[in-house]
């Protein structure tokens, strides 16, 4: 219903109001008869201050009375309403107070008091009314005696009182609330949901409660959803799904039934969870529309009872396997795991690229597609050009969830492959590591090579090499090739001195990595991934249990994990058979530190006497190495004419000599040797430049 619809007036002829305002008009009769009577059966009717104390002849009145049985009601007026709604019925109108009273299974007593709880809802007369009946004008709602007296009751009836059990059809399904417990139960206060006298005047919207966690998704044509269909015509009203995050069941609902009612659970923390719900399963039975809510996991198991025993359809979702107390109906489970590991549809790609391996490495649910596809467009908008892939893989990164805020460090990647030097093998290894990302899901899933035993789906590789061989540089390199961030793992927040503790923090950075699509890098991963060794004591012990659990951890992670080590001997031989790939990274022959030379020197400003072949065959660095170099040689050239000429670039290299506890020997600097008697490394300022001050 549209907001213009919402606030338009009511109009009276509409069947189903007409009904419920012919209910309300023999409500009104009904009171009509009970002001009578009291009028009678007052001692004093005309004292002013009636309500606000008791009187001695009123008190005597009250011991005079007698409580009465059941009044048998036959109203000419009721019968001929009835009759007008079984006509609308018949000419294919909707009445919805009946089909209120049918789906929740209320009795024609329910139905009464309901009507007399809502009465002061829906005509101001009757808090006047009750006030006067209840002999004290602040009580303006109808109380438990009073609707079982107008409802044609007697306080002994058991069955009257049974009505506002908080088991009874109109408690239990959210229709009436009876409050102020603390009062004797005959005049506790009756108070009808606003959207229960919603519904009644026409009013379709669910409660505002609940606005904050509903969600629209994007509806997913799966053969899942097919075997849901067929289970709600069968008569199953309960099914569970098991999902990684995301709207996966949700869109997989959406394609068979589009005006599902989606509640994503999460969003309601710190707010009554229970009552949200409950509100909920009720706008879903009174709308007689699906709910599908969850992550359910941590939701009280009453809770999750009352949804599922309600009797609407009611689809449930979370990352853990279904427990049978949850229900105590038939259940129909589904595994939704498989399907979130399939490609995403080409035709969702198509207003951004046509090529299909866009998004190969990315994870993403229909909803966050259609985010990233939203995202893609307005960065290209902005770039005043049409969108592409560039745009589509910044769009679905900005997906990215913050569980690995604290974990680990992001890293925007900008490296490319020409930014990276290696031999042939280890740069073909590389590039077959991407392609173990891009095709997985033809290879695991068209082809079923997909691993037993509830494995995961992940590629790890390990990098062993001595320090600054590429190994940092070539994670960052895969990761922007795939489009994906680079989290380098935060080793001072994962291990703990603590027994336990570092397990745990693991667990929240795999588990955190689940919410992300990015590149997890454990550099000196040797620290987490050390070998086992033989228990001699109770350290021994749960060193090895931290391993053993990370072996087991990474069988079912289902990213791209990076390992990286300057020894490769000290990381357990168990994890050797769970890697995808082990590249190795060794120090660079002549022409590679050639390579490395010029491309860490491209933006500086060189002298002409520089001579990198030279550097290159003297020097046998690594490149994180030569890069070093290269920044202080640019220091030094900056502070002193502008330009790095060989005397800075071999003053640098003495520097990275000492840091390394290599001496400086005549032999390797050659010729340049002489460029290194001068042993201090300040230089005047330049004319232009002024002198700094020395603080006293």
């Amino acid at each position: 219903m549209t907001a213009e619809q919402r606030t338009a007036p009511v109009d009276p002829a509409e069947p189903s109001l007409r009904h419920v305002l012919g209910r309300l008009a023999l409500l009104e009769a009904g009171v009509r008869a009970a002001v009578t009577a009291r009028r009678q059966a007052d001692p004093k009717p005309d004292d002013a201050f009636r309500g606000l104390y008791l009187s001695d002849r009123y008190i005597d009145a009250l011991l005079d009375r007698r409580p009465t049985g059941p009044a048998g009601r036959t109203d000419p007026l009721a019968d001929l309403v009835e009759a007008a709604a079984d006509e609308a019925e018949a000419a294919g109108h909707h009445v919805r107070l009946r089909g209120l009273a049918q789906k929740f299974g209320l009795s024609a007593g329910d139905v009464d008091a309901l009507l007399v709880a809502a009465a002061p809802d829906l005509d101001p007369r009757f808090e006047k009314l009750y006030g006067y009946l209840h002999d004290d004008v602040s009580l303006r709602r109808a109380s438990v005696g009073l609707a079982i007296q107008l409802s044609g009751g007697s306080p002994l009836d058991h069955e009257a009182r049974g009505r506002f059990d908080p088991d009874a059809p109109l408690r239990s399904g959210g229709l009436l609330a009876v409050e102020e417990p603390a009062k004797p139960f005959l005049t506790r206060p009756l108070r009808v949901p606003d959207r229960v006298t919603a519904y009644l005047l026409g009013n379709t919207a669910l409660d505002p409660a609940l606005h904050g966690a509903l969600r629209r998704p994007m509806a997913l044509d799966s053969a899942e959803g097919a075997r849901i269909s067929r289970a709600w015509a069968a008569g199953v009203r309960v099914v569970y799904c098991k999902q990684p995050p995301g709207d996966w069941t949700a869109a997989v609902v959406a394609a068979q039934d589009p005006v599902a009612i989606v509640l994503d659970i999460s969003y309601l923390s710190g707010t009554d969870i229970s009552g949200a719900l409950h509100s909920a399963i009720r706008d879903a039975r009174m709308l007689d529309r699906t709910l599908v809510a969850g992550p359910i996991d941590g939701v009280e198991p009453a809770v999750l009872r009352q949804l599922t025993g309600s009797g609407a359809r009611v689809v449930l979702h979370g990352a853990g396997a279904w427990d049978p107390g949850w229900a105590t109906t038939g259940v129909l489970g589904l595994d939704l795991l498989t399907l979130a590991r399939r490609q995403v549809p080409p035709e969702l790609r198509a207003r951004v690229t046509d090529r299909p391996l866009a998004l190969a490495a990315f994870r993403l649910s229909p909803d966050q597609v259609r985010r990233s596809i939203s995202a893609a467009e307005s960065l290209a908008a902005a770039d005043g050009v049409q969108p592409g892939d560039e745009h589509l893989r910044a769009g679905a990164r900005m997906q990215n969830a913050t569980g690995l805020g604290r974990l680990a460090r992001r890293v925007e990647p900008a490296a490319t492959w020409s930014d990276l030097v290696l031999p042939p093998m280890p740069l073909a290894q590389l590039r077959h590591l991407t392609d173990r990302l891009r095709w997985r899901e033809r290879v695991l899933g068209d082809w079923q090579l997909r691993r037993a035993g509830g494995r995961g789906e992940g590629v790890t590789v390990l990098f062993a090499g001595e320090p600054g061989t590429g190994k940092t540089m070539a994670a960052e390199v895969i990761a922007a090739d795939l489009g994906l961030d680079l989290y380098v793992i935060d080793l001072s927040t994962v291990v703990d001195k603590y027994i336990g503790e570092t397990e745990k923090n693991l667990e929240r950075v795999f588990s955190g990595a689940e919410g992300v699509n990015g590149v997890l890098f454990f550099d000196e991963a040797d620290a987490l991934f050390g070998k086992r060794s033989e228990v001699s004591d109770a350290r021994d012990r749960y060193a090895n249990l931290e391993v053993a659990y990370l072996l087991q951890r990474m069988e079912s992670f289902d990213g791209l994990a990076v390992l990286a080590t300057n020894l490769k001997a000290n990381l357990d031989p168990g994890f050797a058979r769970r890697l995808s790939l082990i590249v190795e990274f060794s120090r660079p022959d002549v022409k590679e530190r050639r390579q490395l030379w010029q491309q860490a020197l491209a933006s500086v400003p060189l002298g002409d006497d520089v001579d990198l072949d030279f550097c290159a065959e003297a020097f046998e660095l690594a490149g994180g190495d030569i890069r070093n170099i290269a920044v202080t040689a640019a220091y030094l050239a900056a502070a002193d004419s502008g330009v790095a000429d060989m005397r800075w670039l071999v003053r640098a290299v003495r520097v990275e000599y000492r840091k390394l506890g290599r001496l400086c020997v005549e032999a390797e600097f050659g010729r340049y040797f002489p460029l290194l008697t001068n042993d201090s490394l300040a230089t005047k300022p330049p004319p232009h430049a002024p002198m700094p001050s020395v603080a006293s």
